[in-house]
C-alpha cells in the first residue's frame, strides 16, 4: 500500500476528527436511530432514514480516516531544508501572465486548503514545482489551459 504523506499537524487534525466521530457522533446517531425506531413504522419514518444515512456516512468516514492514519508517513517539516521545492516547502510564485503573487505550503491531499495557502502535493502547481528551485519558471497544465509561474522563494517555515 502507498504511504500517505502528511505533516504532523495534518496527522493531529485527522486523529482528532477520528476521536470525535467515535466518541461523539457515533453514539449520538445510534441514540437517534433508537429514538426513531420507537416511533413505530420504519418504512415511512424520515427521522429513521436520515439517522441511518448519517450513520453510514460516519462509519465510512471512520474507515477512511483509519486507513489514512495507518498508512501515514508523517514528515516533520521543521527538520527539512534546501533550495529545491519538495513536500512541506512554502513557495512563493508569480503568475507570469497576471503578475499575481501567491504563497503556498505543499502538504498532503487531505490537508489542502488553497484559501489558507495549503496546496495539495497532487495539485498541478505542486507537481510542476517539485524539484525546482528559486528563479525557475514552470509550465502548469490547469483546467483553464497552460499557465507559467516563476518561483520567487522556497522557504521552510
Amino acid at each position: 500500500m502507498d504511504k500517505v504523506p502528511m505533516t504532523g499537524e495534518g496527522y493531529r487534525v485527522l486523529d482528532e476528527e477520528l476521536k470525535r466521530l467515535k466518541t461523539v457522533e457515533r453514539p449520538s446517531v445510534i441514540a437517534s436511530i433508537s429514538e426513531a425506531r420507537a416511533h413505530g413504522d420504519l418504512s415511512e419514518n424520515a427521522e429513521y432514514h436520515a439517522a441511518k444515512d448519517r450513520q453510514g456516512w460516519i462509519e465510512g468516514r471512520i474507515a477512511e480516516i483509519e486507513d489514512k492514519l495507518s498508512r501515514a508517513q508523517v514528515i516533520d517539516v521543521s527538520k527539512l531544508s534546501g533550495k529545491q521545492v519538495k513536500f512541506g516547502a512554502t513557495i512563493t510564485v508569480v503568475d507570469e501572465d497576471t503578475e499575481e503573487e501567491s504563497c503556498y505550503q505543499i502538504v498532503g491531499e487531505h490537508e489542502a486548503d488553497v484559501k489558507q495557502g495549503r496546496l495539495s502535493l497532487t495539485s498541478p502547481l505542486a507537481r510542476g514545482t517539485i524539484g525546482k528551485e528559486k528563479g525557475d519558471v514552470v509550465e502548469v497544465y490547469t483546467p483553464g489551459g497552460v499557465k507559467s509561474y516563476e518561483i520567487l522563494k522556497v522557504e521552510w517555515v
